[in-house]
């Protein structure tokens, strides 16, 4: 385990079963992998005196983000988490103060049983390297990413609906929203 104590885990992983509803494996890598990035990127206080140092990017929607949020206080409508959704079990933690920015992705599945079903690991005594394959990044941000009011908006020319902070693309210079510019939505009207 990294610097934090087993009780320390069993406290927050109480706090992230309680904002979740119940506890599984994905709240207990959450609650492991917001303990490990928090250590190396130097953020003590998510919640109190830190709350304005963190962002997050989270690559899944599953159990594992909530327990993200409920340690980190990190939510998108704060514009303190991205939620990319990539179907993989990882996460990205960026001090805004320093830079320092470390990804985790899980580890889980890597061990099996003789029968070939995956072994769960003990949350409570595996290392943050058996839990995580860790990695020092660096995120390239832009003021259009940061928390705070929306930077600039533009209005799609083909939907007429605004699109803030920079997320418009421009095609035969015209300011299209994506999914005018892509042609597709998850949605179909019916009416």
């Amino acid at each position: 385990m990294s610097a934090f104590s087993q009780d320390e885990y069993r406290k927050l992983l109480e706090e992230a079963v309680n904002y979740h509803g119940h506890k599984c494996a994905g709240i207990e890598s959450g609650t492991r992998m917001t303990m490990c990035a928090l250590e190396r990127v130097g953020i003590a206080d998510p919640k109190g005196a830190d709350r304005k140092k963190l962002l997050v990017f989270v690559e899944v929607d599953r159990c594992a983000t909530d327990a993200i949020t409920a340690l980190t206080g990190c939510q998108p409508g704060k514009r303190t988490m991205k939620v990319l959704d990539y179907g993989k079990m990882a996460a990205t933690f960026v001090n805004l103060d320093t830079g320092k920015a470390v990804r985790l992705a899980s580890n889980m599945g890597k061990q099996e049983a003789p029968d070939g079903t995956s072994i769960m690991p003990d949350f409570t005594t595996a290392t943050d390297d058996e839990l995580f394959i860790i990695q020092d990044v660096e995120v390239p941000l832009r003021p259009e990413d940061l928390p705070g009011k929306p930077v600039r908006k533009a209005t799609c020319s083909k939907c007429g609906e605004k699109v803030m902070d920079g997320r418009e693309v421009e095609v035969d210079g015209r300011p299209l929203c994506k999914p005018c510019a892509e042609d597709r939505t998850y949605y179909r009207a019916i009416a």
